[in-house]
């Protein structure tokens, strides 16, 4: 027993060493711009990746309330969080391989001399038979020469890494889809306040044109038109209950809970803006974006895939062995005579089977540049995202400040409408047409204004989950470190 036992060490010795067939991951060779278009990046700003709790900076806790209370209950990071644990899962089956499997068996009955069947021993035992017993334990190991498991294991851990991407990355756009409702719910709010102030105007204008039609100053048709607009107003009003307490509802939805009213402790337009963003370098994508990060891991596992596909080409190892007793007298079972014992190694090594197995190799190769134009596709996307949100900042901000300039000036034409008005020197028309036009502009300031808070969530949502911050800064930020993304960790590097 000792020579075999020799001869199985040293097999498992060369299967320790032993060689995997198949390419190892390299990154691919990507284009990244130099800097951003739309932005230039610091010297400060790039000597750190951490990302900041964003959200911090509108200095609303109902906000951060909302986004605490998502991350803990929505439904689809539920969802994300036991696809992790399932891919988990499967990587410690996969892993499994790697190790011998032992068996615990036990048998009894009888022997039949006749045919050799084996038969229950009757109650009292019985001439025609013949009691056989075995206790003991058994075991299977493949060797691992051609790596085959060890590229399976690359894959499942690739694929694993890829499940908590993917869950990254729901949590990126939830944050980001609470952030844009709320800020759409606060903006809705300024314009319904906007719009009920200037209900209460037209209704004013509705009484002071009957006092001038009863006077017989003016004609009819300057209370009617006053009536008119004071209509047109509070059905704007009925419109923006209904939108606000829709987007009450998708918030609801979005943190996990049934519909209902949602607190807000400030108004759109006072939500802080930076005035610049520090971005980073274009390159930092590749370790900040989830789905980038999801896209090259799936590559991974790809690539692992060819080496698996390859190993089944070459022979399998495969010892076998048991160790255990055997007795015919149940009563002499656990006598030391009555040990047995066998080691086996079987070797398989597929001769033809048709083409399936090149095939097999053949669609990993597939499969495998299909997601390396995947990762390139997905890199290039996120490049876009970045700088459209880049310059939608940037311009929006410049518009915001024109709509600012076009309200004041819009209201200065109604104050002296309505001097003229009120003088006798023109008709109603005038000052209708200068309030429609002063309401209009205060309605697109309000909706500018949640446009330009939009575009900084949808910057916060293309670089990954945050920008660099100078380190200076840095101190002041809530555990920007725990968030901090890592570099890909490499299957096969273990």
């Amino acid at each position: 027993m000792a020579k075999q036992l020799g001869w199985a060490s040293a097999l498992v010795c060369v299967a320790a060493i032993g060689c995997k067939v198949g390419p190892d991951y390299e990154r691919p060779p990507v284009v990244a711009p130099a800097n951003w278009r739309g932005a230039q990046a610091n010297a400060a700003a790039q000597e750190s990746i951490a990302n900041v709790p964003w959200w911090e900076q509108f200095k609303d806790p109902q906000l951060r309330d909302l986004i605490t209370v998502a991350l803990k209950e929505n439904s689809d990071l539920k969802i994300a969080v036991e696809r992790i644990e399932e891919a988990r899962a499967t990587y410690g089956i996969s892993k499994a391989d790697l190790y011998p499997h032992v068996d615990l068996k036990a048998l009894g009955g009888g022997l039949n001399p006749s045919d050799g069947s084996l038969t229950h021993v009757p109650e009292g035992g019985g001439s025609n038979a013949t009691g056989l017993y075995n206790v003991g334990v058994g075991f299977s190991w493949e060797l691992d020469f051609f790596g085959r498991i060890r590229r399976a294991g690359e894959a499942a851990k690739a694929s694993m890494l890829a499940t908590e991407e993917a869950r990254r990355a729901v949590a990126v756009s939830l944050v980001s889809d609470v952030a844009l409702a709320y800020v759409d719910l606060r903006g809705l709010d300024r314009r319904l306040a906007i719009t009920q102030e200037t209900l209460k105007s037209r209704l004013e204008h509705v009484e002071y044109a009957r006092l001038r039609f009863e006077g017989q100053v003016t004609h009819e048709v300057d209370l009617r038109q006053a009536e008119a607009e004071a209509h047109r107003v509070q059905a704007m009003i009925y419109n923006l209950e209904k939108l606000i307490a829709q987007k009450e509802h998708e918030i609801s939805f979005l943190v996990g809970r049934p519909p209902g009213e949602v607190l807000r402790n400030r108004s759109a337009e006072e939500q802080p803006v930076p005035p610049e963003v520090p971005v980073g370098l274009p390159a930092q994508l590749l370790e900040q974006r989830p789905d980038v990060r999801r896209a090259e891991m799936e590559l991974m596992s790809a690539t692992a895939r060819i080496g698996e596909a390859k190993a089944a080409l070459y022979p399998t190892i495969k010892l076998t062995g048991s160790y255990g007793l055997a007795s015919t007298d149940l009563s002499e079972l656990v006598d030391p005579a009555s040990q047995t014992w066998h080691l086996f190694a079987n070797l398989l090594q597929p001769i033809f089977a048709g083409g399936a197995l090149r095939g097999k190799v053949e669609v990993r190769q597939s499969q495998q540049r299909q997601a390396v134009y995947a990762y390139e596709k997905t890199l290039l996307q996120a490049f876009r995202e970045v700088e459209d949100a880049l310059v939608t900042l940037r311009k929006v901000g410049q518009q915001r400040t024109e709509q600012q300039q076009r309200t004041t000036a819009e209201g200065q034409v109604v104050e002296l409408a309505e001097l003229r008005y009120k003088g006798g020197v023109s008709d109603y028309l005038p000052v209708l047409d200068a309030q429609r036009s002063f309401f209009n502009a205060q309605i697109d300031d309000a909706t500018t204004a949640s446009e330009h808070t939009r575009s900084l969530i949808q910057l916060y949502k293309a670089l990954g989950a945050g920008w660099p911050v100078p380190k200076d800064k840095q101190t002041s930020a809530a555990a920007p470190a725990a968030s901090s993304p890592t570099k890909p960790a490499q299957p096969g590097s273990g």
